[in-house]
Order: structure tokens, then sequence, then C-alpha cells
């Protein structure tokens, strides 16, 4: 047996060694690039994350720049990447490395896990690619490539299996260049091990795959069955002040929760037995304390979050009575469209600033 894993180790170490993509975070490895290049690819696609990472790394080119820099100019540097509780951990950890640990990143994957969002694979990925600490890691396409090399019939969801993955991952590991090798099973599922049509014919490892050797690659790894996600409708207000012409109302969401930290046009979910324009109606007032006209609609916007979907649906609207208040929002601002590239905006609100901006184009 360790014969056979010493071969695959090999087998796998010499297919990287060729075809490796050449990403910006392993040209010149620092703990830093490593960990900002993992906070960004959790639970998003390579090429998504490129130009962020580069954009990212030249706002804050160190530790200390970012842990100096507003949450705000985070944000803005981050917009449109998602998942935004990343960026704002990333922040907090960045002051916390400067303040407990004399402004460099831990090596130690244990101590790392106390970091804002660094969790047990993030914390590996790290140790073992920035520092070469000989810990394996275990993220969604090494379980695939699991689960197809030795024909696992559970569900990788369950706790047991997982737990069965990472010990697997660890017998596989090769512990004189751990960095390496972890990246190498990465890449294997991320270019050839696909969740469809895995490229067996070219896989360096296909001599080892038991779900190759029986024919069931394509049924493997087994997942257990997702809940149907749910749907919500979501009106949206840009409202137009009386007094000031061009200028619109923006509300910042509260800080903790979802989106928490961003700028947006204010409104809420529909609810029951309401129209879009009562609920913008209802909301503008529970949120922000005034009164509005709501007017033509600007745009229905669909968007998919992790656990559930929207549909958005922007309106014109006019102040008619009350001054903004922040009762459910963290700030408000009036202000023009010269003026959104200073706030960090969802993408759906930036959706709808576009088409503000074409239809206020000459």
């Amino acid at each position: 047996m360790h014969g056979r894993i010493i071969q695959f180790r090999a087998a796998l170490l010499s297919w990287y060694r060729t075809n490796a993509r050449p990403l910006p975070w392993r040209g010149q490895v620092s703990p830093y690039h490593t960990w900002v290049s993992e906070i960004m690819l959790q639970q998003t696609q390579v090429d998504t994350v490129l130009p962020y990472f580069l954009h990212f790394i030249h706002a804050f080119p160190t530790i200390q720049a970012l842990a100096r820099a507003p949450i705000q100019q985070v944000l803005r540097a981050w917009e449109g990447l998602g998942y935004y509780r990343r960026a704002h951990n990333l922040h907090k950890a960045a002051q916390q490395v400067m303040t407990r640990h004399a402004g460099k990143l831990p090596s130690d994957p244990k101590t790392l896990q106390t970091l804002p969002g660094i969790g047990r694979y993030t914390a590996a990925a790290i140790s073992s690619i920035a520092f070469g600490q000989p810990v394996a890691v275990v993220d969604g396409n090494i379980k695939r490539v699991l689960a197809r090399l030795d024909d696992i019939t559970a569900s990788i969801d369950d706790r047991a299996v997982e737990k069965q993955l990472w010990a697997r991952a660890q017998a596989l590991l090769a512990p004189e260049n751990p960095g390496h090798f972890n990246q190498a099973m990465m890449e294997l599922g991320a270019t050839l091990c696909r969740p469809a049509q895995p490229q067996c014919t070219t896989c360096p490892v296909q001599q080892f795959c038991k779900a190759r050797a029986r024919g069931v690659q394509a049924q493997r790894p087994v997942r257990t069955p997702k809940k149907r996600i749910p749907h919500v409708d979501v009106a949206a207000g840009v409202v137009w002040h009386p007094a000031k012409p061009r200028h619109f109302l923006i509300a910042q969401r509260p800080p903790g929760g979802m989106l928490a930290g961003l700028w947006e046009f204010p409104g809420g979910k529909q609810g029951a037995e309401e129209t879009l324009p009562q609920t913008l109606t209802r909301e503008l007032m529970e949120a922000l304390g005034i009164q509005v006209a709501v007017g033509a609609k600007i745009a229905a916007i669909k968007h998919a979050f992790t656990h559930f979907r929207i549909t958005l649906h922007a309106f014109h609207a006019q102040l008619l009575a009350g001054t903004p208040q922040a009762i459910q929002v963290a700030d408000w601002r009036w202000i023009t469209l010269e003026q959104t590239s200073d706030f960090p905006f969802a993408k759906t609100d930036r959706t709808i600033l576009a088409h503000l901006q074409q239809a206020h184009r000459p």
C-alpha cells in the first residue's frame, strides 16, 4: 500500500509541475497572498477571482495596509465578488494579526483558526502552501477526487464520510512537498476530475482510481439531495429628492447581517397580500420614516444567494413627507450618479445604477 501511495504522489506531482495554471498567487508565494487568494476562492471560481485578487493586492499590498484601511474601502474593493462576510472577516483578521501576532500571519493551523474567517480548510491551505507545514486540505474539488479514487458509495455530505476524507487526504499527502501536493489535488479536481464529464483518459492518476476501473466515475461523488431553494420578491426604491435635482436616497445596511455595511436602494421583502408598490411604501416608512409616492418601474433583477433567490423590483419614487432617519438602517445619504463610485454596493444595486446611467446618458 505504501508503495502505491508513493507512486500516486510521484504521478500527481509530475503532472502538476507541467500543467499547473500560472495563477498570480502561485508565482511568488507569500503568506498574505495565499491567505487572500484562499478567502476569495471560497465558493468562487478562479476566473472570477483573478481580477479581484490583482486589484485587492494593488489596493492593499500588505497586511498592515489592509488592517489600516477603512472597512468601506475594503468593501468597495470587494464589490461584486459576493459573500461579503469574507471581506469583513479578512479586515478583522488583519487587524488581529497586527495586534496579536506582530504583523505576521501565524504558520500553525490551529492558531490560524483563531482568526475570523479562517476554518480548517483555509488554515491547512495557508500552513501547507505558504509555510510548508505537512497538513492536508480537503475542499469540494478534493472531496470529489477522493470519492472517485476510493469509489465511496456513501454521501460525501455525511459527517462520518467527511472525517474519512480528511484522514485519507492526510495519508496521501507528500510530507516533503505538502504545498504543491495540496495544490495538485485541487488542480486535478478543478481541471480534469470535474463534476460532469471527468477527463479520465488524460488523468495522471487514473490507474489508482477505483471508480474509473469500475466505470462508475460519473456517479461519484454521491451527494445528499438539496432542499428546494425558496424565492423572494423584493421592492427597492430610487427615491428622488424634491428640492435637489438628480439627488436620490441610498441607505447603508446594518452591521452584522447579510451584505453588512454595503449601500443600497432602500426597500424590502414583499409581504403577503401586498402589491410591490405597497411593499415599498411600507418598508420606507419602517426603515427610514419617510412617505413616498411610488412611480414607474425601472427593472426586475434576478439574483441567487446561497440559500434563496430573489427578484428585485426597482421603482422610481418621490419623497412626499418626512426626513430620512436611521431607524432600521445604519446610515443614509442623498447622492448623485457621479458620487456612486465612492460607495460599495451589492451587485443588484449596481445593476439598478446601470439602468439609471443609461436613462440619463445624453
